[in-house]
């Protein structure tokens, strides 16, 4: 029984190797090739980025991982010689970041009211929460248009963050979740003369302080990588994020695309890396209460 045991453990250990490595691939790939040449690119990967060229370019593709000579000059390119590539990197950070902070403060409130008021109407409004939830962004993007254009938001990053900041997917999550909190202890702090807004800051917060961490991560992730949004409601391009821009970039600047695709990926990778326990916690758990 042991050895059937074990072996059952380090085959799972294996197929979760292997699909680890599987998704692990096209980020390591990018990075690697962010130091590669233009032409160690062509070279190795041909004709899936040949377009206009009427030279030679290689039919056959060659997964390189190491390069065979390091060259920073796509990240010089980006960073210093090209001040573009900076300001869509910070336009993404003015939309995403007020998203992320106002969209779980209201999510919070709402989710505390929806935990706390009983009725028939609360049942209906929290339905009509899950239903617009349920909704891809794809299918309220045109009333999104229409809502935006009539009050004159349109072109401005506020037709992109107050969709977002009332997006109902945290409100949705962070109700189930308050509701898991054992109902004695708002009971108890009433007792002591608690108020709504000490039971609301001091009792529901902390106990959901990894599904707020969790919830935040993964709005960030979201709107991190947006694209349609900023494509239909700013015309703008100075206003549009890197994400849009990425696409943007053309065939002859695939090393300069990688590099880009670095510096995007580094804010995701370091909010992840961060609140990965916050983020485990939240799911796994399920708002269970810590003695």
């Amino acid at each position: 029984m042991k050895k059937k045991h074990y072996f059952g453990r380090g085959a799972m250990f294996l197929l979760c190797a292997v699909f680890a490595v599987l998704f692990l691939l096209p980020t390591v790939l990018t990075i690697t090739n962010s130091f590669m040449s233009e032409s160690e690119i062509n070279s190795n990967y041909g004709m899936v980025f040949d377009t206009t060229t009427g030279g030679y370019v290689s039919k056959h593709v060659n997964l390189k991982f190491i390069p065979d000579k390091v060259t920073f000059s796509q990240y010089v390119t980006g960073l210093v010689k090209s001040p573009t590539y900076l300001i869509k990197f910070w336009n993404s950070v003015i939309l995403v970041a007020p998203i992320v902070v106002f969209q779980v403060a209201i999510a919070a409130v709402a989710a505390y009211s929806f935990t706390r008021w009983r009725g028939k109407v609360r049942s209906l409004i929290f339905f009509f929460y899950v239903i617009l939830m349920l909704m891809p962004y794809q299918v309220t993007l045109v009333p999104n248009y229409l809502v935006a254009e009539r009050l004159g938001l349109l072109n401005t990053r506020w037709a992109i963050i107050l969709p977002g900041i009332f997006a109902p997917f945290s409100v949705f999550l962070l109700t189930k979740f308050m509701r898991r909190i054992p109902y004695a202890l708002i009971e108890s702090a009433k007792i002591d003369g608690a108020g709504e807004w000490q039971i609301f800051t001091r009792i529901c917060l902390p106990q959901c302080r990894s599904a707020l961490f969790s919830i935040a991560i993964l709005v960030f992730i979201d709107y991190w990588n947006m694209v349609e949004q900023p494509i239909v409601l700013l015309s703008d391009a100075d206003k549009q994020p890197l994400s849009v821009y990425l696409s943007s970039i053309n065939a002859g600047e695939i090393g300069l695309a990688f590099a880009m695709a670095v510096i995007y990926m580094v804010p995701s990778l370091l909010i992840f890396l961060k609140g990965e326990e916050y983020l485990v916690e939240g799911i796994a758990h399920q708002g269970s209460v810590k003695g």
